[in-house]
């Protein structure tokens, strides 16, 4: 027989829905949720997102889980029987998996409730716009506000059995960047009655790349990554505008406010030299994920006694999450979860090990019975 929780992962993984659009997989959830043992249970919906608190019998505390529901615009290729039905989303990022073992835990706790409360919160729009940061601002979280927070995240190069952790940093700031030059188009035969936007924003792009080498300390990391580039809409004219898009990772917020001063120190330059205007458009920001050492050297712990072959040192990615927001007002962690995929994350043909998901909910429900 197939593992409930890994059926369940196969009908979400068909519905996959991009930020705030989550209807069906609110609705498949909520519908889930409502056959749960209810004596313990409370519900609340938060636009796309639900909130379920899990009263103890003898609360003193309320300890909180988050998963994202959110899926990404990327056409499925991976050919599976039960691959995406909504055509262009695709569940590229694994939170079809978050999902089942949030429930799979959810489920455990609602038949026998712990001493202390459990909140778990289905968050909607991970992938962007950002849910981290609006759920927790909601009066629905403000309601329920748990004292220690805990989230993972599949990772397709550690094995099933594998679960990765690090106290401190453990993924980086991150900033959406997106910018447009405006300047003036013309003939390819006349460049000089032109100023031409595909040389503009080339060049940027170039320029950009010294702000990583001659601004950033050496001892420090810092990325800009252009992944999309546009100007023009024919070979033979001279493109009035370009457009470039990407992002920013740092390993500090401080190390992220001296990348977008120099951008921006750098476009008023560009603006002068190629007779041009450069515009920054809102995209957006997430803080980084940095494990709280006291209750990540407890999970260590708690790994090497009942699961001595699972623990992997992480260290540092480049990777952004915006669980780092719950983390910088919440003491709490995230964890790396072993999937042993051939693809990575964000790729059409991410397949993650289904093992991995009563694994994780085996683990996270003797964690936290264990607290």
């Amino acid at each position: 027989m197939l593992n409930e929780f890994i059926a369940i992962r196969r009908d979400l993984h068909q519905i996959p829905e991009t930020g705030y659009k989550e209807l069906k997989t609110q609705a498949y959830l909520l519908a889930y949720i409502s056959k749960l043992p209810n004596e313990h249970l409370e519900v609340k919906k938060w636009r796309t997102g639900i909130l379920v608190l899990v009263k103890g019998t003898k609360p003193e505390k309320t300890i909180g889980y988050r998963t994202d529901i959110d899926a990404l615009p990327i056409t499925e290729e991976t050919g599976l029987p039960f691959e995406s039905n909504h055509v262009g989303n695709m569940h590229a990022c694994g939170h079809d998996l978050h999902m089942s073992i949030a429930l799979g835990v959810l489920s455990h706790f609602a038949s026998k409730p712990a001493k202390d409360n459990l909140l778990f919160v289905f968050q909607p729009a991970e992938e962007g716009p950002g849910g981290a940061k609006p759920i927790m601002e909601s009066e629905e979280f403000a309601a329920w506000r748990p004292d220690t927070i805990y989230g993972l995240h599949i990772a397709p190069e550690y094995k099933v059995g594998e679960i990765a952790i690090k106290p401190g940093l453990l993924f980086a700031n991150t900033s959406e960047l997106f910018i447009s030059f405006k300047g003036k188009g013309g003939h390819a035969a006349y460049p000089h009655l032109a100023n031409d936007m595909v040389v503009a924003a080339s060049a940027f792009v170039g320029q950009m790349q010294t702000i990583i080498s001659r601004n950033i300390d050496p001892m420090d990391s810092a990325v800009i990554t252009i992944g999309r580039i546009h100007g023009g809409e024919i070979q033979n004219v001279i493109a009035e505008t370009a457009f470039l898009d990407g992002t920013i990772r740092t390993l500090s917020p401080e190390t992220m406010e001296i990348v977008w001063t120099r951008l921006k120190q750098l476009a008023k330059g560009w603006e002068e030299a190629y007779q041009c205007e450069v515009e920054f458009h809102p995209g957006s920001d997430y803080y980084q994920v940095d494990n709280e050492p006291v209750e990540t050297e407890e999970f260590i712990r708690f790994l090497k006694e009942h699961y001595p072959e699972s623990y992997v040192p992480a260290r540092s990615a480049m990777t952004g999450e915006d669980f780092g927001y719950f983390l910088s007002e919440i003491k709490g962690f995230m964890f790396w979860l072993g999937v042993d995929s051939e693809y990575s994350l964000h790729h059409a043909k991410l397949n993650p090990k289904e093992e991995a998901i009563p694994f994780a909910i085996d683990v996270l429900i003797n964690f936290l019975e264990s607290k």
